[in-house]
């Protein structure tokens, strides 16, 4: 059950930003009515109820069912999907409409209270799948083998018995799962609902955080030096505050991860991710020696551009000078993203259009309302929601397709049931890279003029180096932070040191972080909900470069296959998936690959000059 709560603190994590009237907000109505509704009430007594029978009907038995009678304990496995099914539905909806505004004390109520109630409810089946890894692995093997029923979960069992190394004995389980609520739950509740009541004041109107971070893309060069301090100042006004979170946090991960027994810091989320350690030092091993290939050099040349020596930071994404600059209404973005879905695949077009005609998506810009974007999966049998918000840039279009990419994959998995759609966060963000590129590729393809093509890519290139460099940057920096957490407690002043000196190696010398800049930590939210969730995303990216690649030079049939890859789910490894393709993520000359289509868009911008 601790899967039903990851997973939505994992959807909190991703980024965008618009505004404007008539934006949709969903409509939860397929989860639940109202906070107060009999339907969600009744669900979680039914719940509590089904839980304490499960316990006490399966507990101290799977063993001598798996050695003689295979079809009982697949019988248990389909009532345990069941249960994750359930309380998964109610979680989600408690945790969708807390992200709808974490300002609102009924709501923050709401959630807490849910939270409590599954995690209590939960405690009854922590036992199941400890008890299922103790089963001798002969005993399982064979189990399957002669049970059609149980061999059906034969992905799900295979992948829950990769935990057993590092699982504790029952009760210890059992007090880190209560305690989770009051620990971590509870920091990362702090954190959520900090960040959000936060107000930014910029020429005399205070601003949430995304209205200041949109600021930044203004192609006035004052108004961005403007927003940049007054982040600076509030983030500044709560360093002991996100100080004190960060650090209580790591040392909280600390203390699991010493108990488990993972070595390194970021193992624990390696195994989460079913993806070995050497293959993500190889990605970052990969990107930082193309740093001065892509982001140095990019950089260097926007400077140019913008005829400055150097870019401040709050120069980083300011628009080209000769861009068009016009907000691009809601159904513009929504014809954009579904006609690039449809020349792909009209299936997924259509697929991604259900959100914006069943009310699946939130976009409008609301104070109180979760920052960045996400889309949530709930649970198989409902379908998946997206949270954006929307101000009318063309970075929010990409926002869209990324989104939209989440949530045509979520609807496909689903097929897999409770238990083995959830995918791995780096094949998770595989779709959403995917749909990214269509829709920059079809825009591409309409450009009228060489200055249109080169904004265009210059907006791509931007994107992608902070999809790759900037994220495996994150994940550097989060490494050093844990690393560092070990021996004791880090000062705001130093975090800033460690923030500061890794950005730098990665945005290279045409790029100033002058002061203010190291507080700009503060905000990520990924470093408080999913630890090292960021180098995800640059696998997601280069993958989806390489698989794209293919793609381009593929014969009839890579669409079905692509399909194939999506409705797996987390049935398969990332190798298994990728074979059909002709790729090898264990292969180095496989990053390179994925790299190279970043540097061959600035080759391109460079030619333009």
């Amino acid at each position: 059950m601790t899967n039903v709560l990851s997973r939505f603190f994992r959807s909190l994590a991703e980024a965008a930003e618009t505004k404007g009237a008539d934006l949709p907000e969903w409509n939860l109505d397929d989860l639940y009515p109202a906070m107060d509704s009999p339907a969600l009430k009744s669900d979680l007594d039914e719940a509590r109820h089904r839980a304490e029978a499960f316990k006490e009907r399966w507990r101290g038995h799977l063993a001598e069912l798996a050695a003689n009678d295979p079809a009982e304990l697949a019988a248990s496995v389909r009532e345990f999907e069941a249960l994750e099914e359930l309380l998964g539905r109610v979680i989600s909806y408690a945790g969708l409409v807390y992200a709808g505004d974490t300002s609102d004390p009924v709501r923050a109520k709401f959630y807490g209270d849910i939270q409590a109630t599954i995690t209590d409810i939960s405690t009854h089946l922590l036992f199941y799948t400890l008890e299922l890894n103790r089963i001798e692995d002969g005993v399982m093997d064979e189990a399957m083998a002669s049970e059609p029923a149980l061999g059906h979960y034969r992905p799900w069992l295979v992948d829950l018995r990769k935990d057993k190394p590092y699982q504790l004995e029952d009760r210890v389980e059992e007090l880190f799962h209560e305690k989770a609520i009051t620990g971590r739950g509870a920091w990362n509740r702090l954190f959520d609902e900090t960040l959000t009541s936060l107000r930014f004041t910029v020429d005399g109107d205070d601003l949430t955080l995304e209205s200041a971070l949109n600021f930044l893309q203004d192609p006035d060069r004052e108004k961005r030096r403007k927003a940049a301090a007054a982040l600076a100042k509030v983030f500044s006004e709560n360093l002991r505050s996100f100080t004190l979170i960060t650090n209580t946090l790591a040392k909280d991960k600390e203390i699991s991860d010493r108990w488990r027994g993972f070595e390194d810091v970021a193992d624990s989320r390696h195994l989460a991710n079913r993806v070995e350690r050497e293959v993500v030092d190889a990605l970052s091993t990969a990107v930082t020696a193309a740093y001065p290939s892509i982001s140095h050099r990019y950089y260097a040349m926007k400077a140019k551009w913008l005829g400055l020596d150097a870019l401040d930071y709050w120069d980083r994404n300011a628009p080209l000078p000769d861009a068009k600059r016009r907000d691009i209404s809601w159904d513009e973005a929504r014809s954009t993203v579904l006609s690039a879905y449809s020349g792909f695949s009209p299936e997924m077009a259509d697929i991604a259009g259900r959100f914006f005609d069943k009310g699946w998506i939130d976009a409008a810009l609301r104070p109180g309302k979760s920052p960045g974007a996400f889309a949530h999966p709930t649970v198989p049998s409902a379908h998946p929601y997206v949270l954006l918000n929307y101000m009318g840039k063309p970075r929010d279009v990409m926002t869209l397709a990324h989104e939209l990419g989440h949530g045509v994959h979520q609807v496909l998995a689903g097929e897999q049931g409770a238990l083995m759609a959830a995918t791995p966060l780096t094949l998770a963000e595989t779709a959403s890279v995917f749909g990214e590129m269509l829709t920059f590729r079809s825009l591409l393809a309409q450009a009228k003029t060489p200055q249109e093509r080169k904004t265009l890519l210059a907006s791509k290139v931007e994107d992608m180096i902070n999809t790759v460099v900037r994220q495996i940057a994150f994940y550097q920096f989060e490494r050093a932070l844990h690393e560092e957490r070990r021996a004791g407690e880090l000062t705001s002043e130093r975090i800033g040191e460690i923030w500061v000196s890794i950005q730098g190696n990665s945005l290279g010398p045409a790029v100033r972080l002058g002061a203010g800049y190291e507080t700009f930590w503060t905000y990520v939210p990924h470093f408080i909900h999913s630890p090292f969730y960021v180098y995800a995303y640059a696998f997601g990216d280069c993958l989806v470069n390489s698989l794209y690649s293919v793609y381009e030079n593929a014969e009839a049939g890579f669409q079905d296959k692509y399909f194939a890859m999506l409705k797996a789910g987390g049935t398969k490894h990332h190798s298994e998936l990728l074979a059909p393709f002709g790729l090898d993520a264990s292969d180095p000359a496989f990053w390179s690959k994925g790299l190279s289509m970043i540097s061959g868009f600035i080759d391109e911008l460079e030619a333009m000059e």
